[in-house]
């Protein structure tokens, strides 16, 4: 047993100890050598008259010897080819299991091995070790416009671009897909060797790129992080992994902070990204379990103070985390590829509640950009107003400027097939985007709302705003209502008085309400509907939550 562990498994090694094949060249030689002693003598006399003939037997085992050295030396040369190839193949096997097919560059699985030796390495030599993670920006884009051969040929650009600013004791490795990482050591204390490498990194890939007769400009989000501390102490042992983790999460940190720029791991970040995945395993759990429940902003008619309709606001009730802000979970939901299926669960709720209010009262509902992506968005929400059997006329979508910009065909498609069917459009927080007059004047919206922070300056001393009064003068000239948002006090609603007919909301009357607290207040100022007085009439539960402060700005918020 042993000796059985001992033994090796290569075949390429037993081959080169074949004993049996040894031997048999061994004896042949020997053999050769006695019986040649014997014959070529004999065989000599033979041919010059002075003797007998050798004897056959022995001159039959000479020429068995020489074939068989003839035979093993064949033998053996074809079996010292068979193991340079066989060798050759092994070393292409492992240099195709260790690098990129695409870049030629390291692959993943050999930068973690890279990584750890260089981390040993540069810990003997006193140094310190950095490993950066590098994410193109958009890539995806690239592959969508101009398809999968012009992004290879971006990412072997890439590629090279790298190896020319690395410095020589760097590894370069592409992890998969548009994400790459080098691993290099430094003198310790010296992090801003790495900031200033990284600047030229930033400054060679904005150059503009020429592949297949396009011309692209790119950038790219990175992440660094070390094996040791601030201070320039080594830290705890820091693994391959844990480093490529951290660098992970700082890269992480800079494309949330809006890309093409570099962040250093820090503990926090690891909190955050933390929280982030427990604020998605929520999500998915509140969705299920319908967690998202809408809250109503009154809408009111300046000049007769009367109630108009109401905007949905979207909330999340949580079991874990309470009542989590919407600015923090629709983002989320936004990036998770889920806000259609939260903004749709919000939908039902609302048009529910909502075929109880009075005939006269409208809803407005903000929709993502995202959702505006599909083109089959428009199809979906009239599915779910014959669903709900709620009027298409109380409904009111509203759209925010930066939806015109990315698709202005599909939008304006879209819009013109939802207003066929009855429902009103408006243009949410204008005076933020980059909505020009062509795009007002062709697009068919039927209302301009102010957006909160242009509505805030009315209240200077003055009372006036030129941003305020230009929208308004604008929204006249165009023929398109308004409402102002954010109207938080007294001043502000009266400067708003003296601007003409205006729709307004915002806390001067009153914080978000929920479906419980909007159907009371409808029941005293006599504006419910049948259904909804009948409804009114059942024994229900309290309101379930406190109200929020904040009014989200994204998707049914």
């Amino acid at each position: 047993m042993i000796l059985k562990n001992h033994e090796s498994d290569n075949p390429l090694q037993t081959a080169e100890r074949d004993v049996v094949a040894l031997g048999i060249a061994v004896a042949a030689v020997l053999l050769l050598i006695a019986t040649g002693g014997a014959v070529l003598p004999s065989a000599v006399r033979s041919l010059l008259g002075d003797g007998s003939a050798p004897d056959r037997l022995l001159v039959s085992a000479l020429l068995l010897n020489l074939a068989l050295i003839i035979f093993g030396w064949r033998r053996y040369w074809e079996l010292t080819r068979e193991i340079t190839e066989r060798r050759r193949a092994e070393e292409q096997a492992r240099l195709l299991a260790a690098t990129d097919p695409l870049t030629h560059c390291l692959n993943r699985r050999s930068m973690i091995e890279v990584t750890e030796g260089m981390r040993a390495a540069a810990l003997e030599r006193g140094d310190a070790l950095a490993y950066c993670m590098i994410d193109l920006d958009n890539f995806k884009q690239i592959n969508d416009m101009y398809g999968h051969t012009c992004g290879d040929a971006v990412l072997v650009k890439l590629c090279e671009k790298l190896r020319t600013l690395l410095p020589r004791e760097a590894r370069l490795a592409r992890l998969g897909g548009d994400e790459f990482a080098f691993v290099m050591p430094y003198p310790v204390g010296h992090t801003d060797r790495l900031d200033d490498l990284v600047i030229r990194l930033f400054a060679s890939v904005a150059e503009p790129l020429e592949v297949n007769d396009v011309t692209l400009e790119m950038t790219v989000s990175i992440g660094l992080a070390t094996d040791h501390d601030d201070d320039g102490a080594l830290g705890p042992v820091v693994e391959a992994g844990t480093l490529m983790h951290r660098a992970d999460m700082a890269l992480y940190h800079a494309k949330k902070q809006g890309r093409n720029r570099h962040f250093w791991f820090e503990p926090s970040m690891e909190n955050e990204l933390r929280f982030r995945n427990q604020l998605e395993t929520g999500i998915r759990r509140g969705i299920a379990q319908q967690e998202f429940v809408p809250f109503y902003e009154q809408q009111i008619d300046i000049d007769s103070g009367e109630l108009v309709g109401f905007e949905m606001l979207a909330r999340w009730q949580s079991e874990q985390l309470g009542l989590v802000r919407p600015e923090i979970f629709i983002p989320i939901a936004e990036e998770m590829g889920l806000i259609t299926a939260l903004s749709e669960q919000l939908m039902d709720r609302a048009f529910a509640d909502a075929r109880e209010w009075d005939d006269s009262l409208t809803l407005s509902i903000n929709i993502s950009p995202v959702q505006l992506r599909d083109p089959w968005f428009a199809q979906r929400l009239l599915k779910r107003l014959v669903a709900s059997n709620f009027p298409p006329r109380r409904l009111e979508i509203e759209i925010t400027e930066s939806c015109l910009h990315e698709n202005v065909g599909l939008v304006r498609s879209m819009i013109t097939s939802l207003r066929n069917q009855g429902v009103q459009i408006s243009l949410d927080d204008f005076g933020t985007g980059y909505s020009s007059l062509e795009q007002l004047r062709s697009l068919p919206f039927d209302r301009i709302k102010i957006d909160r922070s242009f509505i805030s300056e009315l209240r200077e001393p003055s009372g006036q705003s030129r941003l305020v009064d230009a929208i308004i003068a604008m929204g006249r000239g165009l023929d398109l209502p308004l409402t102002a948002e954010g109207v938080e006090d007294e001043d502000i609603l009266n400067a708003l008085r003296s601007m003409g007919k205006l729709k307004a909301q915002g806390y001067v009357y009153g914080k978000p309400e929920t479906a419980e607290e909007v159907r009371r207040r409808l029941s005293a100022s006599g504006k419910l509907s049948a259904t909804g007085k009948l409804a009114n009439a059942a024994p229900r539960a309290a309101a379930p939550v406190a109200l929020p402060q904040s009014k989200p700005r994204a998707a049914s918020s």
